[in-house]
């Protein structure tokens, strides 16, 4: 799996929701390859998108078409400056991955020395994450080659999840995350929508 970050200070949520939209069903048929995406704005008005491929080279034809650049001169007038680009062929999946059927979505964004080590911290023991924080549906994580990372968590609901987060980590746990992580900012995502191919 390939996936594209996208993201932006965004001034006109509507015509990105509605260009969103007029994206899957109308340029979505002819972008083969493409698995669907998690997106969302934060209360202060930061788009965040995470894009699913079956690859790069599916990613790199769907950008090349003539419709997907036509589509996007429009899309980016509903930004402030610069939309931030971020592509990973280096893709975890936890849990089986995200779910279209979150109420909430928490991106992590951060950087990590040992990248091999940050993926079998976050696998290492699924059932009993799931046992422990049974609230969290399932995550990407996409790594680019300097070890900067996204992890897109998807959740039932924001209350369970901030319930969880009151649970805290157990020490030898926190210790070797806090080992791995060198920084990390939140976007918290609370009205999340979502696309898929299927």
């Amino acid at each position: 799996m390939f996936i594209q970050i996208i993201q932006g200070r965004c001034h006109d949520a509507e015509a990105l929701r509605r260009l969103g939209d007029q994206w899957v069903e109308e340029l979505a048929p002819g972008a083969p390859g493409w698995l669907g995406g998690t997106y969302g704005i934060t209360d202060d008005g930061m788009f965040v998108g995470v894009v699913r491929f079956e690859s790069r080279d599916a990613a790199s034809a769907n950008a090349a078409r003539p419709e997907q650049g036509a589509w996007w001169s429009h899309m980016e007038h509903c930004f402030d400056g610069p939309v931030e680009f971020h592509d990973c062929d280096d893709v975890t999946l936890m849990l089986g991955g995200g779910s279209d059927d979150a109420g909430f979505v928490q991106v992590i964004r951060g950087k990590a020395d040992d990248t091999e080590r940050l993926k079998a911290f976050m696998t290492s023991d699924a059932d009993a994450l799931h046992e422990m924080r049974p609230e969290i549906l399932g995550a990407t994580l996409a790594v680019e080659p300097d070890g900067t990372f996204t992890e897109t968590i998807s959740f039932a609901d924001e209350d369970s999840a901030r319930r969880g987060e009151q649970m805290g980590m157990p020490d030898d746990v926190r210790k070797e995350w806090e080992a791995l992580i060198k920084e990390q900012s939140f976007l918290d995502l609370h009205h999340p929508w979502f696309t898929s191919s299927r």
